[in-house]
């Protein structure tokens, strides 16, 4: 078939007319040609915005800043619309099709410049002429660029393509990897810079745009995005998605596989295999309550409904806030919704991140500290003060952990600052407890200090004037002075803003946190290394965090006798909590009770997630033979991971 070039728009619509005669949607896409396909939907991706007023906002200049991990340069051109059309092929694995832009050259720039890492570009147009594009030399961590002319009052192109089979965002697993093992799925994993390697696009969180998207899937399955999603499978495997509000490209997000819909309350739900839906619907059962407790705390939820979506064992994460649609492990799944502060997590990004964005990965505290910060504060009303002071104390125990690698055993104090300096480096290095957890204290301090009236008052103010804008460290700083301090000298002094911000290591000044739960496992403790026998400690309704502080708090130099004792009483190796999971087999490795082993290996074989798997393959990698165990079974296991978790693990075991 011909395709078009040149040809005047209003043959490009009689065409049209003539194809949708014979066509319908994606309905037969199967059956028809690759460049077939890339014509139908440039055609009607340019009929579809020729209608439509293309007057465009000028771009705040505030809003547009340069990212070192971008080859995006959104200060001389803005993507401001997207519209996908793709096939999701699970044969070869691949996902091929059009990624349609709307763009604003508002610098009067000759060329386009998006971000690509591994896809394969068949053709590009620009407002319906092909032309000639070029892509850039590989550069590590950032992929390549892609550079399509234009001229001055350009505003549409349109990029063919196809990911390639082994693209970092994407994780294909087969029937045997998922819970039902009846049918294959996909989902992606955007961020931090991954979007890339499945969409050409401006991949910096500092740059926003809408999308609407035609996804075209086997049958059998069900497609779900980042946007308004189906609750029901599609008989032809055809789906359709809108997302109004301007997101950066880290919150592209698509899941296909065997899925089903609960609902949970008027603005929640959850989607998961059907093996697994009963038993999420119950784990989730507070969402809805989560949601008006956040909007009592920082004003009216922004983006229609807040769902979630269980996701296989290989999820790297333990959730990513996809917007409408957080993804979540289910290693969260413990029975007992004692660890649902990570759904609280996912909600609070809704306002903090999705809504107010760190403008770049340097500022990536302002995404991750608010968050935490808010995830307290809704598990606080929700379940009370000691309830979240427990949360509060394991973060805190979890950030000196991290401060002390960084500091000694990786030497680099300076990724204890929370403003951080990623250049010429993989953002996923800044993606540690310093971001969430310093971040969180240092907010802490600040409530402490003025009050949380005023507090409170200040950030529901930020959320709404910043409502779908970014932020950087250094903005935030000022509309903290001015705002909230009143440029009060003494008060900006007591708070120590610079040390808390760009210095390394964690403050003095860091709030304390006491709790009485904790107290009483401290004394439990205490009669357990008296002598006392393991079944005769008082552990009576202890939860989750209770379980974890007690297992931090062991020690060293622990016997066999000792280990095997407290697993008979208490039955750690076959606990259906992931978190207590990984915190007894680290404790195991490291006294080398090895009759957990088979367990271990079980566990690092079913479990993706990168919290978990650091620690214990950490762990392992302490004595040559520990070294070379954990490379027996990293073999086996290394397929069912992610890229995000096995650029981790390879370096710790010198992968080859």
């Amino acid at each position: 078939m011909a395709t078009g070039a040149g040809q005047p728009l209003a043959s490009l619509i009689r065409q049209k007319k003539d194809i949708l005669a014979n066509i319908s949607d994606f309905s037969c896409m199967p059956r028809i040609s690759l460049h077939t396909f890339t014509f139908i939907s440039v055609l009607l991706f340019l009929v579809g915005c020729k209608g439509e007023d293309t007057k465009k906002e000028k771009p705040d200049p505030n809003m547009l800043f340069d990212d070192p991990h971008s080859f995006a340069r959104p200060k001389l051109v803005t993507a401001d619309h997207l519209d996908l059309v793709v096939i999701v092929d699970f044969e070869k694995r691949v996902i091929r099709g059009n990624a349609n832009w709307t763009i604003h050259n508002h610098g009067g720039a000759d060329s386009l410049i998006l971000d690509t890492d591994g896809l394969n570009v068949d053709e590009v147009r620009v407002d319906g002429k092909v032309v000639q594009f070029t892509v850039g030399p590989e550069k590590e961590f950032l992929g390549r660029p892609l550079s399509v002319p234009i001229l001055p009052e350009t505003d549409q192109v349109s990029i063919h393509y196809e990911t390639s089979a082994s693209a970092k965002a994407l994780m294909w697993l087969t029937p045997q990897q998922t819970a039902g093992k009846k049918y294959p799925f996909l989902f992606t994993q955007s961020q931090a810079i991954l979007a890339r390697s499945w969409i050409p696009c401006p991949d910096g969180p500092g740059m926003r745009f809408t999308y609407t998207a035609k996804i075209k899937v086997p049958e059998e399955l069900m497609a779900l995005m980042s946007a308004g999603n189906p609750v029901e499978k599609s008989a032809h495997g055809e789906y359709s998605f809108e997302m109004n509000q301007r997101i950066p490209a880290y919150l592209m997000a698509l899941a296909v596989g065997d899925l089903q819909f609960a609902e949970v309350g008027s603005r929640t739900g959850v989607y998961a295999e059907p093996v697994m839906l009963k038993k999420a619907e119950y784990e989730f059962g507070e969402m809805e309550e989560m949601l008006l407790t956040a909007e009592k705390l920082y004003g009216p939820y922004r983006w229609e409904r807040y769902d979630l979506i269980v996701l296989p064992p290989s999820f790297p994460f333990g959730g990513m806030e996809n917007p409408r649609l957080t993804f979540a492990t289910p290693t969260i799944l413990a029975g007992d919704r004692s660890l649902t502060s990570l759904v609280a997590h996912g909600l609070a990004h809704s306002w903090s991140g999705n809504l107010v964005t760190n403008a770049t990965w340097n500022d990536f505290w302002l995404n991750e500290g608010f968050t935490v910060y808010f995830e307290r504060r809704i598990m606080e009303e929700m379940k009370g003060r000691s309830y979240s002071e427990m949360l509060a104390q394991l973060g805190f125990q979890e950030l000196q952990g991290t401060v002390q690698r960084l500091s000694t055993v990786d030497n680099q104090p300076e990724d204890t600052h929370l403003k951080l300096n990623l250049q010429d480096r993989d953002p996923d290095a800044g993606m540690t407890d310093v971001a969430y957890e310093k971040g969180y204290f240092f907010l802490r301090l600040i409530e402490e200090t003025v009050g949380r009236e005023k507090f409170d008052a200040f950030l529901k103010k930020y959320f709404e004037e910043n409502a779908f804008k970014v932020m950087t460290t250094e903005v935030f700083v000022e509309k903290l002075k001015t705002e909230l301090l009143g440029s009060d000298s003494v008060l900006i002094d007591s708070i120590g803003i610079d040390k808390w911000i760009y210095n390394p290591g964690i403050p003095a000044n860091v709030p304390l946190v006491s709790n009485e739960r904790f107290a009483a496992v401290d004394s439990t403790l205490a009669k357990w290394r008296s002598g006392a026998a393991p079944k005769d400690l008082t552990t009576k309704d202890w939860s989750s965090h209770e379980w974890l502080y007690f297992l931090r708090n062991l020690g060293t130099g622990l016997g066999a006798g000792q280990i095997s004792g407290l697993d008979a009483a208490f039955g750690f190796t076959k606990s259906g909590n992931c978190e207590i999971l990984g915190e007894w087999f680290r404790i195991c490795i490291i006294h080398g009770y090895k009759t957990v082993y088979p367990d271990i290996q079980k566990f690092l074989m079913e479990v993706g997630r990168r919290k978990f798997l650091k620690p214990l393959y950490g762990a392992l990698v302490v004595t040559p033979e520990g070294k070379n165990w954990a490379k027996e079974v990293y073999k086996k296991a290394r397929p069912n991971y992610h890229s995000v978790a096995t650029e981790t693990i390879d370096k710790m075991l010198d992968w080859k």
